[in-house]
């Protein structure tokens, strides 16, 4: 099995299971093609009490991300459902923007900042420090893989980890299954979040597990994705005919790969899954454009995130685990998201009498 880490650069990594045996693989997705249950990330707490008259800013990677877009829009829900003060930075991904960001929250003495989906907090440490001076916690959410969260500890109060290594690994078992051990993926990525090096970490491990996988990777930065995703991944294609899977990190990278297997003809051979459940990509789902996308319930992710920050906010013991589950769409389910897929659709509703139950809501 080789893969290379960009389009020049290859790494030759050493194969421990033989690429036939599909039944490993296809174990490693079973636990997902059920409804998440929800698990309490912790003890239940009077959130509406302890949140009175307090505020959190967040500031995500980028507000044209639609991902990120539909988890502001749930966690202001969230907030005006608890009673406490919510607003979103907006932002085109750019770090300037992130630290006008970071001094208006200290400006407003807001109690909270969130830095959402990749808002770097490594690029911000100045404006941290300065938050945390003035008592602002400052809390990374949905950035940063399970085993990250220790060394992520160094830059901000806490975090809200996502098992991203897992995630990665996923759509390697998704695509090895597709292909019948026969992979030979180009994997998009889009270096600079921790979420990337976690997912592209758990891609490599899972890959030492097939004889006979291949991978590409290509990477391109979130500012880069409308114009650089369609030309790179078409030249990709017409180089390396014999390419059968598109592994997308990002889910809303798709809306650009889609066109290139198109403009090639390669909707026969080429194959595509990805990460997140944006409702968008769940329809492209049901239209046959994309065979599988490990979901996350965006309005569950919300609730998880308000969940750990309240916490933070109200003095109460951290969780180190937000217990933020996956849920794997196929064709023969993409159908419960709804037509057109609306956002949370499709997951089952466990957590919402949880939270409610947990945060001891009226």
């Amino acid at each position: 099995m080789t893969l290379f880490i960009s389009s020049v650069i290859p790494l030759v990594v050493q194969s421990t299971a033989r690429a036939d045996d599909l039944a490993w693989f296809e174990a490693q997705l079973k636990p997902y093609q059920e409804k998440p249950a929800f698990v309490a990330p912790g003890p239940a707490f009077d959130a509406k009490s302890c949140m009175r008259g307090k505020s959190i800013m967040s500031i995500p990677q980028s507000s044209a991300n639609p991902f990120t877009a539909t988890i502001e829009k749930a966690m202001q829900g969230v907030a005006d459902k608890v009673g406490f003060t919510f607003t979103t930075w907006e932002n085109q991904g750019q770090s300037s923007q992130w630290v006008q960001g970071m001094n208006t929250a200290l400006n407003q003495q807001v109690n909270m900042v969130d830095l959402l989906g990749g808002a770097d907090p490594r690029v911000l440490t100045p404006q941290i420090k300065a938050a945390q001076a003035a008592g602002i916690k400052v809390v990374a959410s949905h950035n940063n893989g399970l085993e990250q969260s220790a060394a992520l500890g160094k830059y901000t109060d806490s975090n809200v980890a996502v098992d991203y290594f897992k995630a990665g690994a996923l759509l390697v078992d998704g695509a090895v299954v597709s292909t019948k051990g026969k992979l030979n993926a180009l994997v998009l990525i889009s270096s600079g979040p921790l979420s990337t090096d976690s997912m592209v970490a758990g891609i490599k491990a899972e890959l030492k597990h097939c004889t006979d996988c291949q991978a590409k990777m290509l990477d391109y930065i979130g500012t880069d994705w409308a114009t650089r995703i369609t030309p790179g991944v078409q030249a990709a294609l017409l180089a390396d005919p014999t390419i059968n899977y598109i592994i997308v990190i990002y889910d809303s990278m798709v809306q650009f790969v889609v066109p290139a297997v198109t403009i090639t003809g390669a909707q026969n051979r080429v194959k595509i899954n990805a990460f997140n459940g944006t409702p968008f990509v769940l329809g492209m789902v049901q239209r046959n454009q994309v065979e599988m996308d490990i979901g996350e319930n965006l309005d569950w992710i919300a609730h998880s995130i308000m969940d750990s920050e309240m916490r933070i906010a109200c003095g109460l013991p951290t969780v180190a685990d937000a217990k933020i589950p996956f849920y794997l769409f196929t064709k023969d389910n993409a159908k419960d998201a709804g037509t057109p897929p609306q956002l949370s659709q499709g997951y089952g509703d466990a957590y919402l009498a949880g939270f409610h139950q947990l945060w001891q809501l009226p």
